[in-house]
């Protein structure tokens, strides 16, 4: 069985790549069933495992099969998968892939679930993120055994790390990012009107950070209008209550705010040029801040060319949430020793894996003996034959045929093979009983 992660992340690629590739929550249960299928058309033998996780920094497809061939035919039949996928030139996508293999891809999926591959040294958010590539997955019926391992792992490692280091630490989120990145433009929020379009948990995080702030109005703008009051709802407080509108009335009432916050899960910009240009004339070039922590963007790239907008990405975002690095690295230090212990555990799992075939078949041979023994002394007993000799017959009947396999190795041997079943075979049959057994 070979494991694979195959992805692309905000270290080897911008937001203008990664959106590419990112795939639609709502369509993952179909991709994950075409992935699936691709890989056992690619000649994996067996029924491959999968599970996609996608998020605002990264796209990562993590596989497991039966792999008769090399290691690089699952790594070929997955990269291919994704390139024909989301529509992309080989030669586009393959430079900002990285393919990491068996104990690089558990080592990998463990730091990720710890918060050490992040934007954010040390958010939770992908976690949870997991988690729910995960559920996904398993209501596709393709995460199978070994993923399902490696991810009940991944989850107790992040459970360890986070409750036995200060991983978390001396981070700033993207939500306080967003909040400094707009008092750069407008020395007090209070005397801004400030728009959230979206209503999921990353603008419940930025709205709860910019209305601790008391901004002049707060606004939801969300495709429907029950979920978008039920967070300003949940945002509002004193001398700052918020409102709810309808994603469609976007056009005409962009004008009105100076800071927009903008994350879905649209796979297309909804704010365009010409929608901004529009809310700019109205405004008399009042300068907009604009932040945009969609993958795929939520605003058109070409909005940032224009005067009095000042429009950032995640990727601008990250820039600012390195801060406090050292600060966060003893405990970084301590999580990479733990991960790398436990990569070793799962590792030995995998590799006891690969007996189970061997333990099964032993057992079903010692089952088939016994059974041998068992009816011929049963036969001898019906006959009327004392039970003593027949217990002896059958405990010397089942020593030598327990006996006969190793006997027979060693007696037909030569040569390094001898020598080594020399070694090994005191090992097999060595007594554990104790001397009180006797």
């Amino acid at each position: 069985m070979k494991l694979l992660t195959l992805g692309i992340n905000h270290h080897t690629a911008p937001v203008a790549i990664r959106e590419k590739v990112a795939f639609d929550p709502e369509f993952l249960q179909e991709a994950l069933h075409d992935l699936r299928q691709h890989l056992v058309g690619a000649n994996q033998a067996g029924l491959p495992e999968a599970t996609i996780l996608s998020t605002c920094n990264r796209t990562e497809l993590y596989c497991a099969a039966n792999d008769a061939d090399a290691a690089s035919l699952l790594h070929e039949a997955t990269f291919d998968w994704l390139a024909k996928t989301q529509q992309l030139a080989p030669s586009s996508l393959e430079p900002h892939i990285y393919s990491l293999p068996q104990s690089d891809a558990v080592r990998h999926a463990f730091r990720v679930a710890c918060g050490l591959d992040s934007m954010v040294i040390g958010e939770t958010q992908i976690l949870g993120q997991m988690k729910d590539a995960v559920r996904t997955a398993n209501d596709a019926g393709v995460l199978g055994t070994y993923l399902n391992q490696l991810f009940q792992k991944t989850f107790a490692v992040a459970k360890e790390v986070r409750g036995s280091t200060e991983i978390g630490a001396h981070s700033i989120s993207m939500a306080a990012a967003s909040v400094r990145l707009a008092e750069r433009i407008f020395e007090s929020i209070a005397d801004q009107r400030v728009l959230f379009i979206g209503a999921g948990d990353m603008i419940t995080l930025c709205a709860t950070h910019f209305v601790a702030r008391k901004p002049k109005a707060v606004a939801i703008a969300n495709r429907t209008i029950e979920r978008g009051q039920e967070l300003a709802d949940s945002i509002s407080i004193q001398d700052v209550e918020a409102e709810s509108f309808k994603l469609s009335d976007l056009p005409s009432r962009l004008h009105e705010f100076d800071i927009i916050i903008s994350s879905t899960a649209s796979s297309l910009p909804i704010i365009g040029l010409g929608m901004v240009e529009s809310a700019l004339k109205q405004r008399r070039r009042k300068p907009m801040v604009m932040i945009d922590l969609a993958v795929p963007r939520d605003f058109e790239p070409e909005i940032s060319r224009l005067n009095d907008i000042y429009l950032y990405t995640v990727d601008d975002l990250g820039v600012m949430i390195q801060t406090g690095a050292s600060l966060r690295q003893a405990a970084v230090s301590q999580a990479e020793a733990i991960i790398e212990d436990r990569v070793g555990n799962f590792m030995h799992w995998m590799q006891g894996r690969k007996t189970v075939p061997l333990i099964q078949d032993i057992q079903q041979q010692g089952e088939h003996l016994r059974q041998l023994e068992l009816d011929r002394a049963m036969k001898r007993l019906m006959r009327g034959e004392d039970p003593q000799e027949v217990l002896n017959a059958m405990a010397q009947g089942l020593t030598n045929k327990f006996l006969h396999g190793s006997l027979h190795a060693l007696q037909h041997s030569n040569g390094a093979e001898r020598e080594a079943l020399i070694k090994l075979l005191p090992k097999l049959f060595a007594s554990h009983s104790k001397p009180e057994d006797h």
